[in-house]
């Protein structure tokens, strides 16, 4: 058996460096990539792209299309800088042909906080990835091995990355596979749909092209994205056969505005009736009518403009866990301000973020509380999680974070990045409003301070990731200070 495993590896391998040349492509700007992100969120700030940018992935059609057609000189060269790299990143992903990629990440300590560029989610994961992209066509498959601690043998098979994508007719991709999201304006949180948990199994179709309609009465939306996802939430959970839905549509009606509307539903599983198209369109939730489903709706807007020259973003998401989207809401939030701050050649990012996930009985009620309601539920005990981890905000249920982070390319397009965060973790009275309340990260309330200094450095043929992390105090079971590193190397071959 051995020998056949080592020739099958020593196959594969031959296979990619025969028919691959480059860093893996696809048709998506996908979750994970700060430095990216940052580029395009400069040229919408600045105006060289109306475009959607808080609904990832994003399709690099519109991308490359409203930069190819835009004319740069007049902008700072930061702009032009930013604008480069984007096209190239858009080139390198549209590219056709094989490409392939090592990935492995290995850490004493995963982060307590999982942003949008989150490393590793456990502390060791190695895999290899093989793609193929053609017109109308792409697929990626991504086969390694997860560990949660590298002290145990917990280890796990790591599909994630893996998808097959086709377009229909000329406006719509469809795929499936393991692909994370990201739906929301926020840099270190998102509150329904994040990639703090593992990529569940996954269909999904959106559009590919996300410019305006040329339907009249769509055309007021501006640019806009739809996208609809089904999954599965397998692996270990207390009510096995449970599956997951997301629905998103995002819009750009104004210069600056962009708003995005989501509803995210758990439906089926053990114990529960499953007529799916029934109760999808069931939104009464009241004591004589329980929903059957686990249901969250979401509203986030952006709005991008310049305080005397100076690119600006603010922003705010609120997520609720009830029917009602004013009163009896059950709403968590999330507020932030990004500035590029212009430097010589490459402006510096600066976010301000806090996001609270102790649910408001009204949407704006900040004196009336409902312990344990974000991400918890009666009738489905394992909540809004996945693999033991919440579906969004990476600190789970009745926490708060306020974060304050900043980054910064060089001429070299190395990139830096600071970030310090002041966590307070779950409450008290988790349990006070409903009974199965628990957060997911500690087993009792903590408060943590965390510093976190990042550098990416790319290499020839490769891109290095190192982190260190500082933090006062950590999640229970364990206590006190705790000081952790983490590699993360991609190897195209």
């Amino acid at each position: 058996m051995a020998p056949k495993i080592a020739i099958t590896a020593l196959l594969a391998w031959t296979l990619a460096w025969a028919c691959a040349d480059r860093a893996a492509a696809s048709p998506w700007a996908e979750v994970g990539d700060n430095q990216l992100r940052g580029d395009i969120e400069l040229l919408a700030a600045s105006g060289a792209v109306d475009d959607i940018s808080t609904h990832w992935p994003l399709p690099w059609n519109s991308l490359v299309e409203t930069l190819g057609e835009e004319s740069l000189s007049s902008e700072p060269l930061s702009v032009q800088d930013a604008a480069r790299r984007v096209m190239a990143d858009a080139r390198q992903g549209t590219a056709g042909g094989f490409s392939a990629s090592l990935f492995a990440d290995a850490t004493n300590q995963a982060a307590t906080v999982y942003g949008f560029d989150g490393m590793g989610r456990g502390e060791g994961a190695a895999q290899f990835s093989l793609g193929y992209n053609t017109t109308g066509f792409s697929s990626r498959i991504s086969l390694g091995a997860f560990s949660p601690s590298l002290n145990s043998r917990d280890n796990k098979v790591m599909p994630e990355g893996t998808y097959f994508a086709s377009t229909i007719g000329e406006g719509a991709l469809v795929y499936a596979g393991y692909l994370d999201h990201w739906w929301g304006p926020g840099w270190i949180s998102s509150l329904s749909l994040s990639n703090n948990a593992r990529p569940m199994p996954q269909i999904g179709i959106e559009r590919l092209d996300t410019s305006a309609s040329s339907w009249p009465i769509l055309h007021w939306l501006g640019p806009w994205q739809a996208e609809f996802l089904v999954g599965m939430l397998d692996g270990p959970r207390m009510q096995r056969d449970t599956f997951y839905n997301g629905l998103r549509l995002t819009f750009h009606p104004l210069d600056g505005l962009e708003i995005g509307l989501a509803r995210t539903e758990e439906f089926c599983g053990q114990g529960h009736p499953c007529s799916p198209l029934r109760d999808y369109f069931d939104f009464n939730n009241d004591p004589t009518h329980v929903n059957r489903t686990n249901d969250q709706g979401l509203i986030d807007i952006k709005y991008s403009y310049r305080v005397g020259g100076v690119p600006v973003q603010s922003y705010l998401q609120v997520m609720n866990e009830d029917s009602d989207p004013i009163s009896h809401s059950g709403s968590s939030h999330l507020f932030g301000t990004t500035v590029f701050l212009p430097t010589r050649r490459n402006p510096v990012r600066l976010t301000i973020e806090y996001t609270d996930s102790v649910a408001t009985k009204d949407i704006f009620g900040f004196g009336d509380v409902m312990h344990g309601f974000a991400y918890n539920n009666g009738t489905y005990p394992d909540g809004m999680r996945y693999r033991d981890r919440s579906l969004g905000f990476s600190l789970d249920s009745d926490s708060r974070l306020l974060s304050l982070q900043g980054s910064w390319t060089d001429s070299a397009g190395r990139f830096y990045e600071l970030s310090l965060h002041h966590a307070v973790i779950s409450n008290p009275n988790i349990q006070s409003f409903v009974s199965q309340g628990y957060n997911v990260v500690t087993t009792a309330p903590v408060i943590a301070n965390i510093g976190e200094a990042r550098v990416s450095l790319p290499l020839s043929g490769m891109k290095l990731d190192l982190a260190a992390r500082l933090q006062d105090d950590q999640p229970r079971p364990d206590k006190g200070f705790a000081a952790s590193i983490e590699a993360a190397l991609r190897v195209a071959l």
